[in-house]
């Protein structure tokens, strides 16, 4: 007989792990004990050493589904004598340890098969109790006051266990062992709706939204607002309410079925939607099933945003409505998401018809996660509830930290070799969002252990992000904002050396101090040259030109780059202008000539706004991106004879020359030519010029490995059509698909840039 002591590394808390552990050693005969230990799981095991081979193998291999078992290590114990013959047992977790290495936060994850069965069995307990759950679902990183994983550091501790509940948690042989979350109608969170409670305040809100109403829903990571999506006076009526005009809403649907008649399902996107994360998946609506749905939900969109019920209390829901439902943040647009209920009452009191509420805290905000895919590429747009903070792989050593950048806020803590992404802020332009980023910061470190002793943040000193980490009293590396964004996705793939980077997206400031966006860079993870570039053109008033689109096509017309190629002839900009206020296009005119509050960027981001607004799709933009998605929409899958356009050398970089593309696309649409294949020839135009660049690159000496980063990136046909020609030159070509291709994914690069200069100073 020998003695082994066991440590098990990686996501392994809140996941069933211990219980199956005791199941393994059990069916094995060995004898010992297992706990949860920080964020870890130890333990000892007797038997022969053959057998402890087995079961240490059984534990990489057989681990329950939503663990990620990183390492298992078999050491000798530093006891005399083996405990054989005394059984295997669950130890109580001891208390957590300062110093000791990352620990590692489970993320939550939705009903299983085997809860939803019982909540719809009469025969069953917990019958049509929202709060189900079991080892391997339920809430997890919403829940966690601190690590070690038990019921004691969670916000259920509030919630004595019952007698049955207690037998349930105690049996080694029911899925409810060692469930921390455990509970049931006797001794478990209870639904309100004012002074109603249990199924009369699940009927309440039932009949609000039947009728019209919306409903502010207690969820998982934040309060959600619900209302029937097939109404289109409740759906425009939650827009005007929420301050949301045109940004599309997330449809939930009771199952596959359902989704299937709405959309266009492939089997990559049916395991995402059918996977314990539960994303919100966009996918391409059937036109037979586009008045299943009211227009308002996604106007002017080809492409909704489905996802199934996460909870109990969502199959509820959809079960008693038998309808789709919008299903959106619990917040005011550009506020983070609600999760107290004295602030989701004062924040929502002007939005939601009602509120059904229950008595669980919610620790941590969590909004819903949402991905696509491209073909078999997978797309992360907002990584959050059920996939963070799951760590990711990251080369680190010395703990760091990504700020993040201003747009979509995220922030990513590393050490150990991996790196936790925390939950998606939003906006940090808003107060309130500063301070949910400031507390979730916080938190996060608390629970990973993670004490940074480095700072990356983005260049621009304006980002309230930035002035927080100058703020800190800690050593601070600046990160240029496109190379952040290319480093994402070379670091997630475990790039070594140089590599190509192709970065897209609105504004970042370069480190010239001029605002980039349409960037070829030659890089490392450390560190990058410019190789190429678009041309420059004036943001007529700065910011109110992001946010109207016919500003940006103004000075893209009047004001762009000389670059040799001459600009639209003046007959043809009348074409455009004479659609636009007079008053406006006058005094755009005059801050161009004069230079006034005109500071010119090379973005590609703008550009799509600008060939939407030309086109007619968008001359203001009620959310960020608006006008390229409402271009991608438009594009579609038309096919199209591609623009004009050409690529010279300035200064000793490619640049990208769009007068002859945008004079072009004008004389087409004058000759008669439709918009949408229009869109579509945009599109397959600057993959072309992307291809251009990035041979010009490698020609000049560049790496044949290519890493796509930046919001532009989140467009499909883009992505598609540039990793296609892309290949056909022999490249490798590499796109984030974890880690969110765009501002959500910065904070990681970040992260990976102070951790690859640290590591070159050892």
């Amino acid at each position: 007989m020998t003695m082994r002591t066991f440590h098990v590394d990686g996501i392994v808390q809140g996941v069933g792990f211990r219980p199956f552990v005791y199941r393994t050693a059990a069916k094995l005969g060995l004898d010992g004990w297992v706990a949860n230990v920080n964020g870890h799981v130890e333990g000892e095991v007797a038997g022969p050493i053959g057998t402890i081979e087995e079961f240490a193998a059984r534990l990489r291999a057989e681990a329950p589904a939503l663990a990620r078992v990183r390492r298992v290590r078999l050491t000798e114990s530093t006891r005399d004598s083996p405990a054989h013959g005394r059984g295997f047992h669950v130890r109580h977790s001891p208390p957590a340890q300062a110093g000791t290495a990352p620990r590692e936060v489970p993320p939550d994850a939705a009903i299983c098969e085997s809860c939803l069965r019982e909540l719809f069995d009469p025969g069953d307990r917990r019958y049509r109790y929202p709060f189900i759950n079991c080892t391997d679902c339920g809430p997890r990183a919403t829940i966690i006051e601190d690590l070690p994983y038990d019921r004691v550091r969670t916000t259920m501790r509030r919630f004595p266990l019952c007698a049955e509940c207690a037998a349930e948690y105690a049996d080694p042989a029911d899925r409810r062992f060692h469930a921390e979350p455990v509970a049931c109608p006797v001794c478990g969170p209870q639904l309100a709706w004012e002074d109603l409670r249990g199924e009369e305040a699940l009927r309440a809100a039932v009949k609000t939204v039947e009728t019209g109403g919306i409903v502010a829903l207690k969820g998982l990571g934040g309060y959600q607002l619900i209302c029937d999506a097939g109404d289109p006076r409740a759906v425009a009526e939650l827009r005007s309410r929420k301050h949301r005009p045109a940004k599309p809403f997330a449809v939930m649907v009771p199952d596959l079925g359902t989704a299937s008649r709405l959309a266009q399902i492939g089997a990559t996107e049916m395991q995402a939607l059918t996977s314990p994360e539960r994303p919100v998946v966009l996918l391409a609506r059937w036109c037979r099933g586009m008045s299943r749905l009211a227009y308002e939900v996604h106007p002017g969109l080809t492409r909704v945003g489905l996802f199934l019920p996460t909870t109990g209390l969502h199959h509820l829901l959809l079960d008693a409505l038998a309808r789709p439902l919008v299903v959106t943040s619990g917040n005011l647009s550009d506020e983070p998401i609600a999760i107290h209920d004295v602030e989701a009452r004062r924040a929502l009191a002007g939005v939601a018809d009602g509120f059904l509420t229950h008595d669980r805290q919610i620790l941590s905000r969590y909004d819903d996660s949402v991905v696509q895919f491209a073909g078999r590429t997978r797309i992360t747009i907002r990584r959050a509830r059920g996939l963070a903070p799951a760590p990711l792989p990251l080369a680190v050593r010395e703990p760091v930290a990504g700020i993040g950048a201003h747009l979509k806020h995220t922030f990513t803590l590393a050490a150990d070799g991996s790196a936790h992404l925390g939950p998606h802020t939003g906006d940090l332009a808003d107060l309130a969002a500063y301070e949910a980023f400031q507390a979730s910061y916080e938190h996060l470190k608390h629970l990973t252990g993670i004490e940074p002793r480095i700072l990356a943040h983005d260049l621009h000193p304006g980002y309230l992000s930035t002035q927080w980490a100058e703020a800190q009293p800690l050593r601070r590396v600046a990160v240029q904002h496109h190379h952040a964004h290319v480093v994402a996705c070379a670091a997630e793939h475990g790039v070594r050396g140089a590599f190509l980077g192709i970065a897209y997206d609105g504004l970042g400031l370069g480190d010239d101090g001029t605002l980039w966006g349409g960037e070829i860079l030659v890089a490392t993870l450390s560190g990058y040259r410019r190789a190429g570039r678009f041309a420059t053109a004036p943001l007529p008033g700065g910011e109110a030109a992001v946010r109207h689109p016919s500003r940006t096509a103004l000075g893209y017309l009047l004001g762009g780059e000389p670059l040799g190629s001459p600009r639209p002839y003046p007959w043809l900009t009348r074409v455009f202008t004479d659609r636009l206020d007079a008053a406006e296009v006058a005094a755009v005119r005059a801050m161009i000539a004069q230079d006034v509050n005109c500071p010119r960027a090379s973005s590609a981001g703008r550009l799509f706004d600008t060939v939407a607004s030309l086109l007619g799709l968008a001359d203001t933009a009620g959310y960020e991106g608006e006008a390229a998605v409402l271009l991608e929409a438009a594009a579609g899958d038309e096919h199209a004879v591609p623009l004009a356009h050409r690529v010279v050398r300035v200064d000793g970089l490619w640049v990208y020359d769009p007068a002859s593309t945008l004079t072009d696309l004008l004389q087409r649409r004058l000759g008669g030519e439709p918009v949408a294949r229009l869109a579509a020839a945009f599109h397959l135009t600057l993959a072309i010029v992307t291809a251009d660049l990035a041979a010009r690159a490698v020609a000049d000496g560049a790496p044949r490995t290519v890493c796509l980063g930046g919001g532009c990136f989140v467009n499909r046909r883009l992505t598609t059509e540039v990793k296609r020609r892309l290949h056909a030159q022999g490249l490798r070509v590499l796109v984030g698909g974890q880690v969110p291709v765009g501002d959500g994914g910065i904070s990681y690069g970040q992260a990976a840039v102070a951790a690859a200069r640290l590591a070159g100073e050892e």
